[in-house]
């Protein structure tokens, strides 16, 4: 089986590859051990100074970047080991670094992968992209991030949208609305998040990495935010309707909600 992530580094760029196509891109436990890796490895080489974070879409007929959590392994009580200490969820949403990523995006950012988006610095997405929030399908909460991060980026009201809903914003609103910084057609996707790394590789490193940090300080802590998506997650996890909801999803069908 080949690892789930890849890495790659040319020059001052480094391309870091979700790969489990077969399974739209989900997150299982050794996914989110190489991603983390993975990270680890960009933060310290110092010829890097950038990364492109993409995914594998080979053989998928409607292309996912990532669905997020992988609900097998959540339906097998194994979701603790979707997440790091250092990390969170897939052992990037909350990893404290210093150098900028950069995410190109194409097909459907969902769930968690949505949040893995939000986590980025830079959104690219092919025309064809959607982003969404779909946990509320499968009675869990968005708490790796996407609850508080969404709002800043796309408004209290249109996020509320997407979170209760549970429906995909399309690539052009998302552009429209702040989520997005570029839209791309999806063969050139991959071209334009290269041109977009180079142009900030190209910048004085030490004054990206201090800009990128007061942007970053400006939207203040989440740490509070952060300790109580893990807890009213834990709670919900913990219900009937969560077992019900992964149980329909696993035997592709729909939930039968007891509002217990």
């Amino acid at each position: 089986m080949p690892d789930p992530v890849r890495f790659v580094n040319s020059g001052h760029i480094a391309v870091i590859t979700l790969d489990r196509p077969a399974q739209r891109n989900a997150v299982d436990s050794e996914m989110a051990e190489q991603l983390e890796s993975a990270v680890d490895r960009f933060e310290a080489d110092p010829e890097l100074r950038v990364a492109v974070l993409q995914a594998n879409t080979e053989g998928q007929q409607r292309p996912v970047f990532c669905a997020g959590a992988d609900l097998k392994a959540v339906a097998a009580g194994l979701l603790s080991s979707l997440h790091t200490e250092r990390g969170g969820f897939a052992g990037f949403v909350y990893r404290q670094r210093t150098k900028p990523i950069v995410a190109a995006v194409d097909g459907l950012a969902t769930a968690g992968g949505l949040e893995i988006v939000l986590a980025c610095d830079v959104v690219i997405a092919s025309t064809r992209s959607a982003f969404g929030l779909a946990e509320v399908r499968r009675n869990l909460i968005a708490a790796a991030g996407g609850l508080f991060r969404l709002p800043r980026v796309v408004g209290q009201a249109v996020a509320m949208d997407a979170i209760l809903t549970a429906e995909p914003i399309p690539a052009q609103r998302a552009f429209d609305l702040g989520l997005v910084s570029r839209l791309s057609d999806p063969e050139r996707l991959a071209a334009d998040a290269r041109g977009v790394a180079e142009q900030i590789a190209q910048a004085g490193p030490l004054a990206v990495r201090a800009s990128r940090e007061v942007v970053l300080a400006a939207r203040g802590s989440e740490d509070t935010l952060r300790e109580m998506s893990a807890t009213l997650l834990a709670q919900v996890a913990e219900s009937e309707d969560t077992a019900e909801g992964l149980a329909a999803f696993v035997e592709r069908r729909q939930p039968a909600w007891k509002g217990r």
